[in-house]
């Protein structure tokens, strides 16, 4: 057996394209989709991350606002900067990127947000209704691999889910979200014991943990599906995930690579968000 690769940018390009379909529509009704973005600092993969979200914001007709400031900005002058763009009526959605600078608190920058215009999931209202199962804007990350996961037709009741990574950002939602979807989920992190034997009952191991090949290509049960959230760098330079990807294929029945997986999944659904932010508006406006 040897797995089938799933083309993540190839997903994330249809799906682009019913976006940028209905970004046009929303034109026709004087609705331009808006995201700001806020980079604190001069971290250089941000700097990737944020130029990427940027491109493919105007890829898609989208409105692209980007606002950056040095590494040491006040955490007054950047709750000033969101409390304006909470107010901006051309601004739907509003990205704060991570990580911030020691000084500021990022969980108090991330409630500042309306919860409305919070593009990436991340605020507490949005994470509190994702939990008990309401109509909320999803994280982009476990939003991607839901998609994923809807692409190879991969029904997920009553499958055996196992989810490696306890972040806010991916692990606990994907978690919830695989719940949602009867899935028997089961988290484990770097202090599992006995990681191997969960790992080899899953159907589906979604990785996202951050440490280069910890999930062994052996480990994998035959026709599982593996996802893998992890991006690391190489001391030659190379970018690889967290599963043994080579051995890995050899077991899985669908993987995604490391890069082209996850990654592009992750910026469109930031999109789909904005634009979701942005069709709320216009329903507000007709019903006036």
């Amino acid at each position: 057996m040897s797995g089938q690769l799933v083309d993540g940018k190839k997903l994330a390009e249809s799906i682009q394209q019913h976006i940028a379909r209905e970004v046009s529509h929303l034109k026709t009704r004087g609705v331009i989709p808006g995201l700001a973005v806020i980079l604190v600092g001069d971290n250089e993969a941000s700097k990737v991350y944020v130029r990427n979200k940027e491109a493919a914001c105007k890829k898609v007709g989208m409105l692209a606002e980007q606002h950056n400031l040095p590494a040491d900005t006040s955490e007054e002058k950047l709750l000033q900067l969101i409390d304006t763009l909470n107010s901006d009526s051309k601004i739907h959605g509003i990205l704060v990127q991570l990580p911030l600078p020691p000084h500021i608190k990022e969980q108090k920058i991330l409630e500042a947000l309306l919860p409305e215009k919070d593009a990436d999931g991340f605020h507490p209202v949005n994470m509190g209704n994702l939990l008990i199962g309401r109509n909320t804007v999803i994280p982009c990350t476990p939003f991607g691999i839901l998609k994923i996961l809807e692409s190879i037709s991969y029904p997920l009741e009553g499958k055996e889910a196992v989810v490696v990574g306890r972040s806010n950002i991916v692990g606990k939602p994907i978690a919830v979200l695989l719940l949602q979807k009867h899935a028997t989920v089961t988290i484990c992190h770097t202090r599992t014991k006995n990681m191997a034997e969960k790992i080899s009952r899953a159907d589906i191991v979604i990785a996202a943990v951050g440490r280069p090949h910890l999930i062994k290509g052996e480990w994998i049960k035959p026709g599982a599906v593996v996802i893998d959230v992890g991006m690391n760098r190489l001391p030659n330079g190379k970018l690889t995930g967290d599963v043994e990807f080579e051995e890995a294929k050899k077991r899985a029945s669908y993987i995604t690579p490391v890069p082209g997986g996850v990654g592009p999944m992750t910026i469109t659904m930031l999109l789909w968000n904005t634009l979701q932010a942005a069709k709320k508006v216009e329903v507000v406006k007709e019903m006036r």
